[in-house]
């Protein structure tokens, strides 16, 4: 009779321990599970990890923050995982819902949050109108910038003794995505290794199908940027530096005057033509010694496959579209010097 007293006492100690430990198992599955979305709340959260946190201190600034159930089941989960003492410090964007094995990998891979600032770089810009948009973007000191450029050597390309900066012409205009507080060695090396990307291959085959070395091609698209209004004109343009250069023609670009003056205005007049330097191509024969701005894709394929015109002329029309009368000969050029002038607006 004891014995079977014993037997009915010990069956239903471990039915209870049994659904006690059923009731266990599904409050910890539970407690496992990623938190639900909060409603109304925003799709990432950033919290912050302080230096030399604790896995128990990091379980509590998650439960705080509503990114896990229970911060002592977390802490023990990393533990099981092997994963408690690799997690990093720093800001994270977490989302409501990740599970904790999301979160670890997030957190022992140091996926940290670096807020970035975006920068447009637009064709046609000199080196040191970059270096200005980048300080007011907040990226870099403007005089820090030059100066830094002024001591590198651009990757592709070369250098020539009279340049005024030797990197000018070898940083790509486009729009980049930078951490903040990035250094100005990186936005410098991220913008020349960007224009190595976009010089393919095949570009640098064409170039020597031209009898171009890449600095002279770099050069010519530079001047077509500063001069080229309307993008549909990049090749007839390029195609009459092209010209004139393979008959010895002064190539008289007024973009190069400017950069020679180190201005930027609208007009050159006769007595800017005047001035004494290596960049003023109404004097020097053949083209400056480097780029006078950054050239984009459009202006380097130009050079690369110019039109095939025979012109050796343009002057700007002056009716607001940017457009340019082209000319073979000097004595039509006149006559669309005098067509420019009665459409002035």
């Amino acid at each position: 009779m004891m014995m079977r007293t014993s037997l009915r006492l010990a069956g239903g100690f471990l039915v209870l321990l049994a659904v006690a430990f059923g009731l266990l198992a599904f409050q910890l599955n539970t407690l496992l599970q990623p938190v639900d979305v909060p409603a109304m709340a925003e799709e990432q959260i950033l919290v912050s990890i302080p230096q030399g946190s604790s896995s128990t201190r990091i379980a509590n600034i998650l439960e705080e923050e509503g990114l896990v159930r229970n911060a002592t089941v977390f802490r023990f989960y990393a533990k099981f995982q092997g994963m408690d003492q690799g997690l990093q410090a720093g800001n994270y964007l977490l989302s409501y819902g990740m599970d904790m094995d999301e979160i670890l990998a997030e957190l022992s891979a140091g996926n940290v949050y670096r807020p970035t600032v975006s920068v447009t770089i637009p064709e046609g810009l000199t080196l040191e109108q970059i270096a200005q948009r980048l300080e007011d973007r907040g990226l870099a000191d403007a005089d820090e910038f030059m100066d830094l450029a002024g001591e590198a050597k651009p990757a592709m390309g070369q250098t020539h003794p009279e340049m005024r900066y030797a990197m000018e012409g070898y940083l790509f205009p486009d729009t980049y995505e930078f951490d903040e507080g990035v250094s100005a060695e990186t936005i410098l090396s991220r913008m020349q290794t960007r224009m190595e990307e976009v010089f393919t291959a095949e570009m640098r085959e064409r170039a020597q199908e031209l009898g171009l070395s890449l600095h002279e091609v770099m050069t010519l698209a530079s001047l077509v940027e500063r001069e080229v209004q309307a993008p549909q004109e990049r090749e007839t343009v390029a195609a009459v530096m092209h010209n004139r250069m393979a008959i010895g023609m002064p190539l008289q670009i007024d973009a190069t005057v400017l950069y020679a003056l180190g201005e930027h205005r609208e007009q050159v007049l006769y007595v800017d033509l005047e001035v004494e330097s290596p960049y003023n191509t109404y004097y020097v024969s053949g083209l400056p010694p480097g780029p006078i701005a950054a050239p984009g894709r459009g202006a380097i394929m130009a050079v690369l496959y110019p039109e095939d015109v025979d012109y050796l002329y343009y002057v700007l029309k002056r009716d607001g579209t940017g457009e340019h009368y082209f000319a073979r000969t000097y004595a039509e050029h006149q006559q669309n010097i005098r067509r420019s002038r009665n459409n002035r607006q």
